[in-house]
């Protein structure tokens, strides 16, 4: 038995299959995040001092893309989440890997552009589960109410 659940483990893991994540790992990763992107909650409190060349990533899990109030952000985006798309585990893990080339496919649009320039290479999953615990609407999507992305 042990034998047949540790084949299915590896086989899992080969086909991209999601497994539990490491928010602690994720917090750590985020530094990388950081210098472009703050986490700071609708009272204002600042949950990771960041830049701001990136929208809040407050309570982005479960958001419409593109939707910060008072972000500028680029049409891309924008048209991506006019057009659906909403910041879950896929989609996060697959646009911080490849900004542009996520928009260009979600979007159908090779001439997309993303003002993301960072890709994120590994971490990303352990990213989204950190930005999970800093996002307690995480089960409703929500627009442009001052915080997300």
């Amino acid at each position: 038995m042990k034998l047949m659940i540790a084949t299915a483990a590896i086989v899992l893991a080969g086909s991209g299959a999601a497994f539990a994540q490491d928010a602690a790992a994720g917090e750590k990763e985020f530094n990388k995040c950081k210098s472009c992107h703050m986490i700071v909650a609708d009272d204002g409190t600042e949950i990771v001092k960041g830049g701001r060349t990136g929208p809040n990533l407050y309570n982005i899990i479960g958001r419409k893309a593109g939707t910060v109030a008072d972000f500028r952000y680029g049409d891309s985006i924008v048209a991506a989440g006019e057009a659906g798309l909403v910041w879950n585990e896929e989609t996060f893990v697959a646009y911080v890997q490849d900004p542009k080339g996520f928009l260009a496919e979600f979007l159908g649009d090779s001439g997309a552009r993303s003002k993301m320039s960072f890709r994120l290479r590994s971490g990303m999953e352990d990213v989204y589960a950190y930005l999970v615990t800093v996002s307690p609407d995480a089960d409703t999507v929500h627009e442009g109410t001052g915080s997300g992305s």
